[in-house]
C-alpha cells in the first residue's frame, strides 16, 4: 500500500495550518523535482533559481486549491512546468522543435529501445559528452527525458505535469533518444 497520498495530505494540511517548518519540509521534499523541470527547460542557473522560487511561491499561494486528485508531486511539477513555459515564452524560445515527418511512428509505443546511453557513457569524458548532447536538445525534450530517466516518473505522470498526451511524451522521448544516438554514435561506435 502506498503511504504517499496520506503523507501528502498531512503535509498539505500542516502547511495550510501554518505549522512551523511545514512549508520548508514541502520545499525540501520537492525542490529536486522543481529544479529538474525548470533547469532542463531554461538551462540558466540564475534564472532557474529565480523560477524555482517563483514556483514555490505559487505553490504556497495556491496550495489551498490542491484537491488531492493527483499526487502532490504531479501538482507541484505542473506549477514548475508552467513557470518554465511562461519564462521561455517571454524570451521567445521555442519549447520543441517542429515535429518531423517520420516513418515508423509505431515505434513510439515501444519507448524502451534497449540501448542504455547512460550505461555506455558512465566514465569521465563520455559522461560529459552525454550531458552536453542532452543540453543540446530542445527544452521540451530535455525536460521529458529528465523526468522520465532521472526523476523516474511514469509517462502518465509526466503527461499530468505537462498537460500533453501520453503519445506526445513518447514522441519526445523517441526523438530525444534518436537525436542522442545520432550525436553520440560516432564516438561510441554504435550504429544510429
Amino acid at each position: 500500500m502506498d503511504a504517499t497520498p496520506d503523507l501528502d495530505r498531512r503535509l498539505v494540511e500542516a502547511v495550510l495550518a501554518n505549522r512551523a517548518g511545514a512549508f520548508e519540509q514541502l520545499v525540501r521534499e520537492y525542490q529536486g523535482l522543481c529544479w529538474h523541470v525548470i533547469q532542463r527547460m531554461v538551462r540558466h542557473p540564475e534564472d532557474t533559481r529565480e523560477l524555482c522560487q517563483e514556483a514555490f511561491l505559487r505553490v504556497h499561494r495556491y496550495l489551498h486549491q490542491y484537491r488531492f486528485d493527483s499526487p502532490l508531486k504531479s501538482w507541484i511539477g505542473q506549477i514548475a512546468y508552467s513557470v518554465a513555459c511562461r519564462h521561455l515564452e517571454r524570451k521567445r524560445i521555442p519549447l520543441a522543435e517542429a515535429a518531423e515527418d517520420t516513418d515508423g511512428l509505431s515505434l513510439l509505443d515501444n519507448i524502451g529501445d534497449g540501448h542504455d546511453l547512460q550505461a555506455v557513457h558512465a566514465q569521465g569524458e563520455d559522461e560529459r559528452e552525454l550531458h552536453a548532447a542532452i543540453e543540446a536538445l530542445p527544452p521540451m525534450q530535455r525536460m521529458v527525458l529528465t523526468l522520465y530517466h532521472l526523476e523516474e516518473l511514469p509517462i502518465a505522470e509526466i503527461a499530468t505535469i505537462t498537460g500533453m498526451a501520453e503519445g506526445t511524451i513518447k514522441s519526445h522521448l523517441f526523438r530525444s533518444r534518436k537525436h542522442l544516438r545520432e550525436i553520440l554514435s560516432p564516438r561510441i561506435g554504435v550504429a544510429a
